[in-house]
């Protein structure tokens, strides 16, 4: 079986048992170590590279400096022997040892990214972890020109690599794990692609619809609350956060029935972020069309679920709203009734993203889900803490272990932070159940985690996972992640899920 990918997206990923004689590029994988880099896999693909082209091809690699570091590039002429390419792309996967599925991923991506204007390359990869390999090379090969007119489109020589195809030792070698590899990538690259569209085209309505064709085609149950329903349902944390811009906001339920146990998924879905009335710096705000990054990892999730058929239930329950200064905008100090009757004093218009969760966790829970994850681009204070490249994961502890857990282990590196109580009682209100925010900048991460904890039932296993620093790559390409939207956590969503069909 073939997979075949969506040419808008990333390349297509197919395996093959020989070489094809249309074939530019050999991509192949170099360890390091102490005598000299080595060829890896080293007995799987010898019909393709015999002794003595291994032989020949390491003495090349060795006359230009190759190592064999992890993510060195290498490229050298075909040797003798291999007829049907042009060129032989060494990637370094770092010492023998130390190689795990992250590693051929990112050193997939940069080799992926590196072949700008190629059609057609051949890998051995796909023999050290073919699932992995496959992530990587999509992913690098990931490019968003949609906006790009004549003048600036990628040329020829800049376009992504067209094809990879993974060379395998046997027909049935990796099927599953390609096709599951493919439909993950494919999940990331549409998240990628919504943080990716400017707000001027995505913004609430325009989010809600792109999403009901998604999941519609995908055979998903759709539900869409436009500002009326909202209001009339008392939805008052999306009302208010959406009140001063001219594009009213949404809410979006998805849900695929796949199973007993259900999985419920909240993503914060700001369209653009000015801050409202406590507004923003103008440095790095255009920046903030990311701010809608969890809503489009939680859609991505839900529709991979379908695409997956996983044994079990998953809703996703995503607001959406544009946060704008305007006449009619909410003010610092109005009081706001959440969905489910609590009351939010609000005194910083820039928090407003614990506001519609809050509203979407309520409605999320009256489903009776065994398990809640929310995520969102919530806090500048998460960057101070963890940095660019780490979310943040809170809640109930078991669960946030877990999730955080898997996090690392599909190299999402989700790390698990404490609610601690004393923070609780900086959130109180002297005139409604609770302040939107803490009176001073101490442990700002840890005390929005403590807000959205109050709009959780007990006896739900809940997750709250805080992306704002890894959701948007705002400085140069590494692995396989290129700038602009990254898709995280959208592969962590989905093994948490599968681990939850897997052990229920």
């Amino acid at each position: 079986m073939t997979a075949v990918a969506d040419r808008s997206l990333g390349p297509e990923l197919a395996r093959i048992q020989t070489i094809n004689p249309d074939t530019d590029v050999l991509v192949i994988g170099l360890t390091s170590s102490e005598n000299g880099p080595a060829i890896v896999p080293e007995d799987l693909f010898g019909d393709v590279l015999p002794e003595g082209i291994r032989t020949e091809l390491l003495d090349q690699l060795g006359a230009v400096g190759a190592k064999g570091k992890a993510e060195e590039l290498t490229r050298v002429p075909a040797p003798a022997g291999l007829d049907d390419v042009t060129s032989v792309l060494a990637v370094g996967l770092g010492p023998a040892d130390k190689i795990d599925e992250e590693q051929v991923r990112k050193s997939a991506g940069v080799a992926a990214r590196s072949l700008a204007g190629t059609e057609l390359v051949a890998t051995t990869l796909g023999g050290v972890d073919l699932g992995a390999a496959a992530e990587g090379f999509y992913l690098g090969a990931y490019t968003f020109s949609t906006f790009k007119s004549t003048k600036s489109a990628p040329k020829p020589d800049e376009q992504p690599v067209a094809r990879v195809e993974f060379l395998v030792p046997e027909p049935n070698f990796g099927e599953n794990a390609l096709l599951r590899a493919q439909l993950t990538a494919e999940a990331v690259a549409t998240a990628r692609d919504f943080v990716n569209t400017p707000p001027s085209h995505l913004y609430p309505a325009e989010f809600a619809d792109r999403t009901r064709q998604l999941a519609e085609a995908a055979g998903l149950e759709v539900e869409i609350l436009d500002e009326n329903a909202l209001a009339a349902g008392g939805f008052g944390g999306i009302l208010g956060v959406g009140k001063g811009s001219s594009r009213p906001p949404r809410l979006v339920r998805l849900t695929y029935a796949g199973g007993p146990k259900k999985v419920a998924l909240v993503g914060k879905g700001i369209t653009f972020d000015t801050g409202g009335i406590s507004i923003k710096p103008a440095q790095n705000m255009e920046n903030m069309t990311s701010d809608m990054a969890g809503a489009a990892a939680v859609v991505a999730t839900t529709l991979l679920a379908a695409r997956l058929g996983l044994p079990i239930t998953v809703t996703a329950t995503v607001p959406m709203a544009e946060n704008m200064p305007s006449s009619t905008a909410q003010r610092p100090g109005d009081v706001l009734t959440q969905y489910g009757g609590t009351t939010v004093e609000v005194l910083n218009t820039d928090a407003e993203g614990r506001l519609i969760l809050a509203d979407a966790m309520v409605r999320a829970c009256e489903d009776d889900p065994d398990y809640l994850i929310d995520v969102a681009t919530l806090t500048g204070a998460q960057m101070v803490a963890l940095g660019t490249r780490t979310p943040g994961v809170m809640g109930t502890d078991e669960f946030r272990d877990r999730v955080a857990f898997i996090s690392r282990a599909v190299g999402e590196n989700g790390w698990a932070m404490p609610l601690p109580a004393e923070l609780r009682a900086d959130l109180n209100s002297k005139i409604a159940d609770l302040a939107n925010v803490a009176p001073h900048r101490w442990g700002g991460m840890l005390s929005a985690g403590l807000f959205l904890k109050e709009f959780v039932p007990e006896g739900v296993q809940w997750a709250h996972v805080d992306i704002a620093g890894p959701a948007y790559n705002t400085g140069g390409p590494f692995g396989y992640i290129g700038k602009g939207g990254t898709g995280v956590p959208v592969r962590t969503l989905i093994a948490v899920i599968e681990d939850i069909a897997a052990a229920e």
